[in-house]
């Protein structure tokens, strides 16, 4: 087990929400100054509050967002220049689409393991509704904004850490959940307003089926290479990635009290979810010190991420 502990975590969600039926997604409204950075910020902030520590005592500042505040900097450095400007705390990006947060987790937990850092800011934002096409229902409808953060520390008793990650990519997902405007592939000066290139497209039905189709053995192997059984894990954190939910975990056989499902009220909060998850559940007692808690998910790629942590 890599040695790390969770000493602090913080997140932010818009107050504002928007509804479609029974479903409610936190999106920041149109005219407001809350920016992702913004949202970014505050949630390392809290973190920071709750861990009891000043940016002074971080030797590492990691953006795990999807989506970019811009192509160049790094979210990382953008956000440094918010929180620890002048200082030379080193700041980088992880960048897996929506299970961000897993990749980054287990990478900095190396890290830290081996004595290259001792704690590390972690943080994941998203302004999705920035980039959603109200003309493809199925995703306009999914998304939600916000940011979540946590302090990664160097655990010395030994209690908590990363106890096993795996991560798979299927590239002939690669093309059915993209943003294909914005940078070489796409060049920005090809815009033009309503371009739907440069609006978040999905194929929902094609990620489905392709993911019922690949997780089933992800898993498998993440349960014979682990040696942990679900029987094995306290609570699951799955991605929040749809609806769909229900039916991705009956297929993987997780039982319905062993995971969390806050879909209808977020919705999909893209690198957020994960963590934002997570959070919410040991504010709501679903996850206490000392537990198994696998964080696992699908994101663009088509990649499958899971890491199991003793928290």
């Amino acid at each position: 087990m890599r040695n790390v502990e969770i000493t602090g975590y913080g997140f932010f969600v818009p107050e504002d929400t928007v509804v479609f039926k029974e479903k409610i997604r936190h999106r920041i409204p149109e005219d407001s100054s809350e920016t992702q950075l913004s949202m970014a910020v505050k949630a390392c902030k809290a973190a920071l509050a709750k861990a009891a520590l000043d940016i002074t005592d971080i030797d590492c500042i990691v953006s795990a967002s999807a989506v970019g505040i811009q192509p160049i900097p790094c979210t990382a450095a953008l956000i440094h220049e918010q929180i620890a400007k002048g200082t030379g705390i080193p700041a980088m990006d992880i960048n897996t689409t929506c299970t961000s947060f897993i990749s980054a987790f287990d990478t900095v937990s190396y890290l830290i393991d081996a004595g290259r850092y001792n704690r590390v800011l972690l943080v994941a934002s998203e302004k999705a509704s920035s980039g959603l096409n109200p003309n493809q229902k199925e995703s306009y409808e999914l998304f939600g904004d916000g940011a979540a953060a946590v302090v990664l520390s160097k655990c010395e008793d030994g209690t908590s850490g990363v106890i096993y990650g795996l991560q798979n990519t299927w590239s002939e997902g690669a093309h059915d959940t993209e943003i294909r405007g914005g940078l070489t592939g796409h060049l920005p000066k090809y815009y033009h307003e309503g371009s739907e290139e440069y609006f978040f497209d999905m194929n929902g039905l094609k990620v489905l089926k392709l993911a019922g189709r690949k997780l089933p053995g992800f898993f498998k192997e993440f349960q014979e290479k682990s040696g942990y059984s679900i029987d094995d894990i306290d609570m699951v954190v799955p991605h929040q990635a749809s609806k769909a939910l229900k039916m991705i975990m009956h297929r993987l056989d997780i039982p319905e009290d062993k995971y969390i499902d806050i879909v209808a009220q977020y919705g999909n909060m893209v690198s957020v979810a994960i963590p934002h998850a997570f959070m919410w559940g040991i504010d709501n007692g679903r996850i206490k010190k000392g537990d198994k808690v696998l964080l696992i998910g699908t994101a663009a790629g088509l990649t499958a991420s899971a890491l199991l942590i003793r928290y």
